[in-house]
């Protein structure tokens, strides 16, 4: 029996897909396990379980297994493209490839192909990374919800009546059903935090500009949507590099990006309960956020209450510039084309016809307010812990937890102060609900500190133990 059918005997494809990225990259290293056999494995899982989760757009099986061929042939002439090689990533659909449109989410889309990758999708690509799928959102990304009128209805693995949440719906959808280790997703308010902490992954927001985002705006980033803190430390080290595309790029980390366990003995940690305003944190919710904080205190840190950073007018002064902005692009469709966006999204956007200026400058003041606010919380602590998701779960059907296009941003009270105060975070799981259903443990740190949110998420996962009851569809 050759070394590779041993290996795959031995653990099976269901628990081999299960494996870290880092685990199947160093199997490819040593010749221990094919791409191709890999790849193999992970389409059956995807033909067997995508019918009941729908969290992929444009799946090329023939495609990614000749990719993988190709990357097979590397490895053994000992010479692979990159630290990728040969690894399935998914992409949100976002997220440009040279070559294929953009749908958007939203049936309104023109399907322009591409002319050139994004740089998140460069970067990945020149280190061998295999696009085997793109990953759904909502309509132009402006929902926390699995729904579009593009992409069929995207659904939470660990209860399909349930919604990953979003905008990076598709991607928490295909983390938590084992579609490989390694996806990509966006966040301009929670959209990588929101969904992975309604799925049980641990998604990664770095500070503003430390992933090249284009085309950019204010508080859109590029983030890993992964089981592991390790894998997603892996992508970082691609998503990181430069591109001189987004003019307000940071320059490459001096610092490594390998991090190990943070010593949290003596660290001034803030946890915050309660957002200031939006939805009420549910009791599971609160209960698990303050069993995670009681551990990090345990290990010496100080805990230090900090009250929610959000007021009522600042959320609905971006709720006002939001939709101006967003508004400037439905006025640009056709009857016709307009007709075809979600209702609930046009609803929430024509509201800004009747917006003055006067009102939607205010606006953009209060994204500046929620800047300030979000600095002066992190002032004078290491870390802040707080939820990520207020409540435990809400219908696969429904556009956001409210269901009301008039207050549409309820649920990202804990989670957009900090894309727009440029602040690194993350989302790890702390628990279940007591419907079974994951909870989400937000960390952050000041600006820049984008490896200190890594370590110290490090440090609880390993404490945590690894999730061994991913839903099996």
């Amino acid at each position: 029996m050759a070394l590779v059918d041993a290996v795959t005997s031995e653990i099976g494809d269901e628990a081999l897909l299960d494996l870290p990225a880092v685990d199947i990259l160093a199997r490819f290293q040593d010749g221990s396990l094919s791409p191709v056999d890999y790849m193999t494995a992970l389409i059956s899982r995807v033909e067997r379980r995508e019918p009941k989760v729908c969290a992929l757009w444009d799946f090329r099986p023939e495609d990614s297994l000749a990719a993988a061929r190709l990357s097979e042939s590397r490895w053994q002439k000992g010479a692979p493209l990159g630290p990728l090689d040969g690894m399935p990533v998914s992409l949100k659909e976002l997220l440009a490839t040279k070559g294929d449109p953009i749908p958007n989410g939203t049936a309104a889309s023109d399907m322009i192909p591409a002319t050139e990758d994004a740089p998140a999708s460069a970067r990945l690509r020149e280190d061998g990374a295999i696009f085997f799928a793109k990953t759904t959102c909502p309509d132009f990304g402006m929902l926390s919800s699995g729904l579009s009128t593009f992409h069929k209805l995207s659904r939470n693995p660990w209860d399909l009546s349930t919604n990953p949440g979003g905008s990076s719906a598709g991607a928490g959808s295909a983390g938590a059903a084992g579609y490989g280790p390694l996806h990509i997703g966006t966040d301009i308010g929670g959209s990588v935090r929101l969904p992975a902490g309604w799925t049980g992954l641990f998604g990664f927001k770095a500070t503003q500009g430390r992933v090249p985002a284009y085309p950019y705006y204010p508080g859109r980033c590029i983030g890993p949507m992964t089981r592991t803190v390790e894998d997603s430390v892996l992508l970082m080290k691609s998503l990181s590099r430069p591109d001189w595309r987004d003019a307000t790029s940071l320059p490459p980390m001096a610092e490594s990006w390998d991090v190990a366990p943070m010593d949290l003995k003596g660290k001034r940690v803030g946890l915050m309960l309660d957002a200031g305003c939006g939805l009420d944190v549910d009791a599971d919710v609160r209960d698990a956020v303050a069993e995670a904080a009681r551990w990090f205190e345990a290990q010496g840190a100080e805990i230090i209450e900090i009250n929610g950073l959000l007021t009522r007018t600042m959320l609905d002064g971006l709720d006002d510039f939001w939709r101006a902005r967003f508004w400037t692009t439905m006025v640009s469709f056709d009857a016709e084309r307009r007709a075809k966006v979600l209702p609930y999204i046009l609803e929430w956007a024509s509201a800004a016809a009747d917006l003055s200026g006067a009102r939607v400058s205010a606006g953009f003041d209060q994204m500046l307010a929620i800047r300030q606010a979000a600095a002066e919380a992190l002032c004078g602590v290491d870390l802040l812990l707080s939820p990520v998701n207020p409540i435990v779960s809400y219908p696969a059907e429904l556009p956001s937890p409210t269901n009301d296009p008039a207050r549409p941003f309820e649920h990202i009270a804990f989670t957009m102060p900090f894309n727009m105060g440029d602040q690194p975070a993350c989302s790890i799981n702390c628990g279940f609900s007591q419907s079974g259903m994951p909870i989400g443990l937000q960390i952050v740190a000041p600006r820049f500190a984008d490896t200190a949110v890594l370590a110290a998420a490090l440090a609880y996962e390993q404490a945590r133990g690894p999730i061994t009851n991913w839903p099996e569809i």
